[in-house]
């Protein structure tokens, strides 16, 4: 066994969501369930077909951004994963959802973050392990942190 580390190629402040299926109409069923959630959000989602033709299928509503997911689905390899990247939106707009399709397995991360995805090779294929998502903590948040943060909250919309 390999043990692999796969960097998720995307603009800097680009959302995605990485997670694991087990059936064919996972692309399909995702992008239903993105456009009757949020069908402003603009997204592409890639699948790994993990048994016979094993392709690399895809959907969306934004061209660049289903090349970016295939690009990275090529790039990860591991059968029925599947990667969303979003824009004009976050993944906690969708996530409730795509975790509701029910084909969905797990999801691995959902974030904004430089991210690094931690693949396992064997004679047989790929599976993901996990996922490194954004730095490790440097420490405690003080009050200040917690003004920060919440302001934060605010200006995006999410807290009063």
């Amino acid at each position: 066994m390999n043990l692999t580390l796969v960097p998720v190629e995307k603009p800097a402040d680009m959302n995605f969501v990485l997670g694991q299926a087990h059936f064919i109409k996972t692309v399909d069923d995702l992008y239903e369930a993105i456009v009757q959630t949020n069908p402003a959000m603009k997204f592409g989602v890639a699948f790994c077909e993990a048994s016979g033709p094993a392709l690399v299928r895809s959907a969306g509503n934004e061209p660049p951004l289903v090349a970016l997911a295939q690009k990275n689905a090529m790039a990860i390899g591991a059968g029925h994963s599947f990667i969303i990247f979003i824009q004009g939106g976050f993944p906690v707009n969708i996530l409730n959802a795509v975790k509701s399709v029910t084909e969905v397995c797990t999801v691995f991360c959902a974030t904004s973050n430089p991210a690094q995805v931690i693949l396992a090779e064997t004679e047989q294929g790929r599976g993901i392990l996990g996922v490194v998502d954004g730095a490790a903590s440097r420490g405690i948040e003080t009050e200040a942190d917690v003004r920060v943060r919440r302001d934060l909250l605010r200006a995006i919309g999410y807290k009063l």
